[in-house]
């Protein structure tokens, strides 16, 4: 069975927590101690229904105010395939901890209450949703029961939505709506009798038939070495294996790869998996590959197909989100985490930060916490990397402060340059 990786974010009191939480109830994954948990908690909340959004709202805090603070991932499967979900909160102050639950989804899905509409915070979450390439955006509209189920509230909530949609999202980026009632199950994972105007998918049949297969093996060959096999045993006294996981493309023996930043070349001789040999390894693969030559490799360098070889970047341009308490300045210096190669970075410029919800650039010295930007950034030693919007798995980094070791900041690559560009020195 194939997992399909979820996003889910909505503003405060939207619905979303009681939304998973049904599509849980209705798939008959939550376990019936905890079901009867739950049920107990919501009478001595006084309420006259189980509250589902319980099985989301894990800290105290959230429980008391009702609003999601932190990730949480909740699993769960049908016949058809398995589902992580990172419930993230939709709140502006909690924006690092939606762009970590979104890191890795395939598909977001944004809730909207049809009381409110459109509001800043939905240009918020898609905003992020595009930022980070997810392929496609299920919006469901929730509480349809609030506005009697109306469809032309639906059909203004569609049109306001796709007047800022049409601005960002990215070729080949597809974006469904969904009317539902959460605390009801209507549309969640059966059809509902209250809304016969609509005639498209319930959300769980959405899920169920999305086919997000990744390209990545179609594009560039990429493995960051982690690991330099040596037994140095007797039975395998002169092994040399290269260990880590191929981030795209497809490796095969016999194919001429380039180690980086050495630039020297060999030949795959075997593909290794556990006590398997292969004749090919795919994207998302943990493999070993043993070459012809003995050739320097070590951790934090780069296994490519010969012909395919990224640019060695010293000076990058890239979205950032930044995730600290203390501000970016212009200047200080970071380490930048890219797959395994761990640089220095040093702050070139803020170009300038991005308002989501009005895609308006403001102009910056200092980038304080959860604020989203465009950055240049000069790197001590060159990265071996590709842009985001070209090989997600290839173009992100994280920022890493050096005196507490904290990770400060997460980006994502626009744009890759061998030296600094000429512009930068015009007066």
């Amino acid at each position: 069975m194939d997992i399909l990786r979820l996003n889910t974010a909505g503003s405060v009191d939207d619905g979303k927590s009681t939304l998973i939480g049904r599509l849980l109830f209705d798939t008959q994954s939550i376990p019936q101690d905890k079901l009867e948990a739950i049920a107990a908690s919501s009478q001595r909340k006084g309420l006259d229904f189980v509250d589902l959004s319980l099985l989301t709202d894990g800290l105290i805090a959230e429980r008391e105010q009702g609003i999601t603070i932190d990730v949480a991932h909740v699993y769960f499967s049908t016949p058809t395939r398995k589902y992580i979900i990172a419930d993230s909160p939709g709140h502006v102050e909690y924006t690092r901890n939606m762009v970590t639950g979104a890191s890795t989804a395939q598909v977001s899905i944004i809730l909207i209450d049809s009381r409110h509409g459109v509001v800043e915070q939905t240009y918020r979450h898609f905003f992020i949703s595009t930022l980070l390439r997810i392929p496609k955006v299920l919006v469901c509209v929730n509480k349809m029961d609030l506005v009697n189920f109306s469809q032309d509230v639906f059909s203004n909530i569609v049109s306001d939505f796709y007047a800022f949609a049409e601005k960002i999202k990215f070729e080949g980026q597809i974006i469904d709506f969904i009317p539902v009632c959460s605390l009801h199950g209507d549309n969640i994972a059966k059809g509902s009798d209250r809304m016969p105007w609509y005639e498209g998918k319930t959300l769980l049949q959405e899920l169920e038939t999305t086919n997000l297969k990744e390209n990545n093996d179609e594009l560039p060959s990429r493995m960051p070495v982690q690991y330099v096999v040596r037994p140095r045993t007797d039975e395998f006294h002169d092994y040399r294996g290269y260990a880590g996981k191929v981030s795209s493309g497809i490796f095969k023996v016999g194919d001429t790869v380039t180690a980086l930043p050495s630039e020297q070349t060999s030949v795959i001789k075997k593909i290794q998996k556990f006590e398997s040999s292969l004749d090919e390894a795919h994207s998302k693969e943990s493999v070993t590959l043993l070459l012809t030559d003995d050739i320097d490799i070590s951790r934090g360098n780069m296994l490519v197909k010969k012909g395919q070889e990224p640019i060695a970047a010293k000076y990058i341009v890239a979205h950032v989100c930044w995730m600290a308490h203390e501000p970016l300045s212009i200047g200080k210096v970071y380490w930048l985490q890219h797959g395994n190669q761990l640089v220095k970075a040093k702050i070139d410029a803020i170009q300038h930060v991005i308002v989501p919800d009005t895609l308006e650039h403001q102009s910056a010295t200092q980038l304080k916490l959860n604020d989203i930007a465009v950055l240049s950034l000069k790197l001590a030693h060159p990265i071996f990397a590709d842009t985001f919007a070209t090989n997600r798995s290839n173009g992100g980094f994280i920022c890493v402060d050096p005196g507490t070791n904290n990770t400060v900041g997460v980006g994502f690559i626009e744009e890759l340059y061998e030296s600094v560009p000429v512009q930068e020195f015009a007066i």
